[in-house]
C-alpha cells in the first residue's frame, strides 16, 4: 500500500522525468515546477536565467536558507541535416555514447516528431568492428520522413531528448530518464509540505537550477542573487551495482549520502548527521575530498563564500535512460532537509562558527 506522500512523489517526479528540458531549454521544465511549488510556498518566480525560486517565509526571517536542486538534463542537439533525411547530432552534456543506439528520441522542432538511433547492423561490419562500442558521428537519428517534409520540421540547433516512461520496479524503486537531478527537485518539494507542518526561523528559498550538467551555471546566477546565509544542495550520487567492484559505497534503498569534506561546511554536516539521529531517519556518509560535481561546488565560492551543504540521492547507471532510485531514499531526503532547517538556531552566525 502506498501512502498519500509518496503517491505524490512518484507522480510529480513522472511528470518531471518524462518532460523534456535539457540544458539551456528548461522553460517546459520550470512551469511544472512553478505550478506544483505555488501552493506549497509564499512566493514563486523565474529569474532571466530560468532559475525558479520558490519562498517559504521563516517565523523570525533573519536569515535566509537556499535549497537547490537543477531540473536540466543532459540531451542531444541536431548538427547536420542528411540529404536523405537522417540527423547527425552531437551532445549536450555529459552523455554515454554507448548508451544511445537503438534509443526512440523526440526531435524538438516547428513540431515534437518521435525517431530512433540507429547505425550499420552487425552483417555490414568488418570482423574488427563488431566488438567495438559504436562513435556518436557514426550513429543517425531516423524520423522516417522525407527529406523535404524533414526541412520544413527541423533545422540544425534543435533539441534532442530520449523518450523514456518512468518504469515501477519492485517496492519503491524506480527506473526512468533524467532522475539527475529532478529527483532533488521532488526533494525540494517534500521538504516544502514538511515545513508546513513544522516551525522554522529562517525564509527558504528553494532554487530549482538550469544549466548544471553544462557547468553549474544556474546555482551560481542564483547563489549570486540570493547571497543566503546558508545553503543546501541536493543530488544524485552513485550507488552500488556488481560492476562498481568496491569503488561505491552508497547504497540504494538506506536513506540519503550526507556528504562531507572541503566542499562541505563541517556545522552544516554536523548538524544533518544530529537531525538524522534525532528523528530517526537513515542517512550515510559520503567522503567527498575536492570538487563535487554538484551545485555545491558552484554555490561554497559565491560572493564572498556561503556555507554549504550537500545531500544525495543514490542512483545507479546515472546518464543513463533508466537511472534508477528508491523512492523511500526521496521521502526521506525531504523530511531530513524539513528536520534540519526546523532545527536550526535563531542565531545562525554562531552555530556556523569553525
Amino acid at each position: 500500500m502506498i501512502n498519500a506522500q509518496m503517491q505524490s512523489a512518484r507522480d510529480f517526479l513522472s511528470l518531471l522525468s518524462t518532460a523534456s528540458g535539457v540544458s539551456g531549454y528548461e522553460a517546459s521544465i520550470a512551469s511544472l515546477v512553478m505550478e506544483r511549488f505555488t501552493p506549497l510556498a509564499d512566493e514563486v518566480r523565474c529569474d532571466t536565467f530560468g532559475n525558479v525560486y520558490a519562498l517559504k517565509k521563516g517565523n523570525s526571517k533573519r536569515s535566509k536558507i537556499m535549497l537547490a536542486a537543477h531540473m536540466d538534463e543532459i540531451g542531444l542537439i541536431v548538427k547536420k541535416i542528411d540529404p536523405r533525411g537522417f540527423l547527425s547530432f552531437t551532445s549536450i552534456g555529459g552523455v554515454d555514447q554507448r548508451t544511445l543506439l537503438s534509443q526512440e528520441v523526440l526531435v524538438h522542432g516547428r513540431e515534437t516528431i518521435p525517431g530512433i538511433i540507429g547505425s550499420l547492423p552487425p552483417h555490414l561490419l568488418q570482423n574488427e568492428d563488431l566488438n567495438q562500442a559504436v562513435k556518436m558521428e557514426e550513429m543517425a537519428i531516423d524520423v522516417g520522413l522525407s527529406p523535404a517534409k524533414l526541412n520544413e520540421i527541423i533545422q540544425v540547433g534543435d533539441i534532442i531528448t530520449l523518450k523514456r516512461e518512468l518504469y515501477p520496479l519492485l517496492k519503491h524503486v524506480m527506473a526512468g530518464k533524467s532522475l539527475d537531478d529532478r529527483a532533488g527537485v521532488v526533494v525540494m518539494m517534500v521538504c516544502l509540505e514538511e515545513l508546513s507542518r513544522l516551525q522554522h526561523f529562517h525564509d527558504v528559498i528553494a532554487v530549482a537550477t538550469t544549466q548544471e550538467e553544462v557547468g553549474l551555471r544556474g546555482a551560481l546566477t542564483s547563489a549570486y542573487t540570493l547571497n543566503p546565509d546558508l545553503a543546501v544542495a541536493i543530488d544524485v550520487t552513485h550507488a552500488s551495482t556488481p560492476d562498481t567492484k568496491g569503488q561505491v559505497t552508497i547504497d540504494l534503498g538506506k536513506g540519503p549520502a550526507v556528504a562531507l569534506g572541503p566542499n562541505i561546511h563541517p556545522a552544516i554536516y554536523r548538524h544533518f548527521s544530529e537531525s538524522a539521529q534525532e528523528h530517526r531517519l537513515p542517512i550515510q556518509i559520503e567522503p567527498i575530498p575536492g570538487h563535487s560535481g554538484t551545485d555545491a561546488w558552484a554555490i561554497q565560492v559565491t560572493q564572498a563564500g556561503i556555507p554549504t551543504g550537500l545531500i544525495s540521492i543514490p542512483l545507479r547507471y546515472m546518464h543513463t535512460s533508466v537511472e534508477t532510485l528508491d523512492m523511500q531514499d526521496v521521502l526521506n531526503s525531504g523530511k531530513l532537509l524539513a528536520q534540519f532547517i526546523a532545527s536550526l538556531p535563531d542565531n545562525l552566525e554562531g552555530f556556523l562558527c569553525y
